[in-house]
């Protein structure tokens, strides 16, 4: 919501003077922050975990996914980056290639890119044709004996080029996923908070009928001050808690950073910045695109709101 935007500012400096504890310490601003965050989702993601950074809420992802299936695989989309700490390097392969490789726990689909990837606009079903990449991995992890515990994703895969995912596709890789007993995790860090404009999160674009097992938060949501979030269902924060290892995180979800996060979400609705998102990236593209007819450089103009990814080429056919 901008740099050093005084309403955050304000939140910050009243709650500092008040209290800032650690979270074995109850406060109103940690219920009342999860409360407004539930409005904003889907009502059977009503269980909220909070943290410091989007790398400590993907981790929280990967361990509620793997207590609650009993399984240890995952499924990542090639070029995903997923965070800084050891076991998200093993599930980035932006990351990995260039360190330690492939862990035998991961396996790697395609971007569904209708671009660039394998399967492209002039393909008779790529929706289809992407979801079956997946479905074809969890068949082989299943020869070898393996099980899959979660298919990981960014809802728009960032560092992977700024891809829109054709909509469906969740959907179908969901349905293959959870015949496999595995988890859908939707990673909302770069590009939750009405970034896309028409929706507050990015993966309601794949439609209404497509709702993620796990939905983590991060960077937006506290507007610089670290704070994230991990929202899950019921059924899956039930299987963590079975282990009697309580969650504990000392200043996830303290109350500065809540009276910041209570703030920001204040800032989005007051200042409609979600359809400013809307309105602004239209506009952006609508000059994009201008561009893209004069200059054969420019081979493909996506987006939504404001993620928006332009490809340089250097050959049309190629």
């Amino acid at each position: 919501v901008g740099h050093c935007h005084p309403d955050i500012v304000k939140a910050a400096h009243e709650q500092n003077q008040l209290l800032n504890t650690n979270s074995r310490y109850l406060h109103d601003n940690l219920v009342d922050y999860a409360e407004r965050l539930s409005k904003t989702l889907p009502e059977k993601l009503c269980i909220f975990y909070f943290l410091n950074s989007g790398s400590e809420a993907n981790d929280l992802a990967l361990r509620l996914a793997r207590q609650y299936t009993k399984h240890e695989d995952v499924i990542v989309l090639d070029h995903a980056y997923h965070g800084h700490l050891t076991s998200l390097i093993d599930i980035s392969p932006y990351k990995f290639r260039n360190l330690e490789g492939q862990k035998e726990w991961v396996h790697v689909a395609p971007v569904p890119d209708t671009y660039r990837g394998l399967y492209r606009e002039d393909h008779e079903d790529s929706v289809t044709a992407y979801a079956d990449e997946v479905k074809n991995i969890i068949e082989h992890a299943h020869k070898r004996g393996r099980k899959i515990a979660a298919f990981f994703v960014e809802s728009l895969p960032s560092v992977g080029g700024q891809i829109i995912p054709p909509a469906g596709y969740f959907q179908k890789v969901a349905g293959h996923v959870h015949k496999a007993g595995g988890v859908f995790i939707a990673d909302e860090i770069q590009v939750g908070f009405g970034r896309v404009g028409k929706h507050f999160w990015a993966f309601q674009l794949q439609g209404e009928d497509f709702i993620p097992d796990i939905v983590t938060m991060g960077k937006p949501i506290g507007n610089g001050h670290p704070l994230a979030c991990v929202a899950t269902t019921k059924e899956i924060a039930e299987a963590f808690a079975a282990t009697g290892v309580e969650y504990f995180n000392t200043f996830g979800g303290n109350p500065v950073s809540c009276a910041i996060g209570l703030a920001v979400l204040d800032v989005i609705e007051k200042e409609q910045l979600q359809a400013h998102a809307t309105e602004v990236g239209n506009f952006l593209m609508k000059l994009l695109k201008e561009q893209q007819i004069k200059h054969p450089i420019i081979g493909d103009v996506r987006g939504c709101g404001l993620f928006i990814g332009v490809d340089l080429i250097k050959d049309q056919a190629e």
